[in-house]
């Protein structure tokens, strides 16, 4: 497996814009339910060295969920609807997003992208990403 450097920085300034526009939504009148939101992601090694990636998308149906890999990048995108059932004015505090998302990942060129498998239990998404066969490690025998 190859080693990625992390670079928050681009998830910093993700935030950072979703914190402006909820902030000027709020000065402006606009619903905060609308836009845009960042769905929280977990990465790990699995069992196997498979790559596991899990997001958090809750009151969602797998049908508003799309789990795509092409050229080596994973990328999950939906939208979570606004509960209509409530009038907007009749919230204290609204502060689940609402919208659209998209998150992508570069994969290491070790994951077979053929292999994917991707399940939706609990609100939480499981991709389950295999590493191809030469890349596992294997124990050689010493003569």
């Amino acid at each position: 497996m190859t080693i990625t450097r992390w670079s928050p920085i681009h998830d910093l300034a993700s935030i950072e814009v979703d914190r402006l526009n909820r902030m000027f939504s709020n000065v402006f009148g606009e619903p905060l339910a609308s836009g845009s939101w960042t769905p929280a992601v977990d990465i790990f090694e699995g069992e196997n060295h498979d790559l596991i990636v899990k997001a958090e998308l809750p009151a969602m149906k797998k049908e508003d969920i799309k789990v795509t890999v092409e050229q080596n990048v994973l990328t999950l995108e939906g939208e979570r609807h606004f509960d209509s059932s409530v009038a907007k004015d009749q919230y204290h505090r609204l502060e689940r997003g609402f919208g659209s998302f998209r998150r992508s990942f570069t994969l290491p060129t070790t994951i077979d992208g053929t292999r994917v498998s991707a399940t939706y239990v609990d609100g939480v998404l499981t991709v389950t990403l295999p590493q191809r066969a030469e890349a596992k490690p294997r124990s050689v025998a010493i003569q």
